[in-house]
């Protein structure tokens, strides 16, 4: 399942190295097809401290009939800092489509909207990735962003 290959690459990925920043009690909001969900994130890390932790379990899941889009909401804490959608589908056939991704960085932008490309087609997953972006040298030309936390919904068809 992508959640744990997910939580596995922001556990073993640049986090260590880099030192992380945490986004605290930090929710994103889900809500698709009538259904709405907080979810608390799967993996975070705090840049002060160096310290990460993972919480799989805190992944929420949510039904979504098939064509039906999911409206994703995050705290400011989020919206403040660089932070990416990633949708999976899968087409009325049932077969995996290319990941749909969305780098926010305006600082402002509060609220997303997943909608599948097609009426036949389902999310199946969605997430957020917030980042920092860090220099190892001081240099803000060497300037990288690393994820820091992860919030992963996963869709049944409603």
């Amino acid at each position: 399942m992508r959640r744990s290959r997910v939580v596995a690459v922001l556990a073993a990925g640049g986090l260590a190295a880099a030192g992380c920043s945490a986004p605290g009690p930090a929710e994103v909001t889900f809500y698709g097809d009538g259904h709405t969900i907080r979810v608390g994130p799967i993996g975070n890390c705090d840049l002060k401290t160096g310290t990460c932790a993972a919480d799989p379990g805190a992944a929420g899941t949510l039904k979504v009939r098939p064509g039906r889009s999911v409206q994703i909401s995050v705290p400011k804490e989020i919206a403040e800092t660089p932070w990416k959608v990633t949708v999976q589908y899968v087409n009325g056939e049932g077969r995996r489509q290319p990941l749909d991704e969305h780098i926010i960085t305006t600082g402002d932008r509060y609220a997303y909207t997943a909608a599948p490309p097609a009426k036949d087609d389902q999310i199946t997953v969605v997430e957020i990735a917030q980042a920092s972006v860090i220099s190892r040298t001081g240099d803000p030309n060497d300037a990288e962003p690393i994820t820091t936390a992860l919030w992963s919904l996963q869709v049944q068809p409603g």
